[in-house]
């Protein structure tokens, strides 16, 4: 599981992505399902998107751990505040998925104010989510993203 934040941008997707392509990485994505429509929809299968119908609720964990037990090598990339907008709680499936999937986390990052991309170290989920949560945070709060302001990790 590859969890990048933060996510204050449309910029940090094909950053993302490039960043990715450069270390010969093959991820999948979710992505809302408004975002598959032709032509865009081409692109977005074309560079691991799976589409997400929003507008009802799926157990996605569930589908995301039965994808990593179906394929011996997989990385799923998630956005861990799930839209580029300001949110005062991440989503917490980037988790849960990890925990069921029995997969660690890598944390990948864009840093603006340094102009690098990355990925720390893996993070092993205990099963703790609120202190596990509060690590991952705290990790993330020395990159600078593209709007601040948008950021939870800087609120608060």
């Amino acid at each position: 599981m590859l969890v990048g934040a933060p996510h204050t941008s449309n910029m940090d997707f094909p950053i993302a992505l490039a960043t990715l392509y450069a270390c010969g990485m093959h991820v999948r994505y979710l992505a809302k399902e408004s975002l598959f429509r032709f032509p865009l929809g081409i692109l977005m299968r074309a560079t691991g998107g799976m589409p997400v119908d929003r507008s009802r609720h799926h157990n996605m964990v569930d589908a995301m751990i039965s994808m990593f037990a179906l394929n011996e090598s997989l990385i799923i990339i998630i956005p861990a505040e799930g839209t580029r907008s300001y949110v005062k709680e991440w989503k917490s499936g980037f988790y849960y998925t990890a925990l069921g999937a029995q997969v660690p986390i890598a944390l990948g990052y864009l840093d603006y104010g340094n102009k690098v991309a990355g990925f720390g170290e893996l993070f092993y989920p205990t099963g703790d989510y609120e202190k596990d949560l509060a690590e991952i945070k705290n990790y993330y709060r020395q990159f600078t993203p593209r709007h601040p302001e948008k950021s939870s990790l800087n609120q608060g």
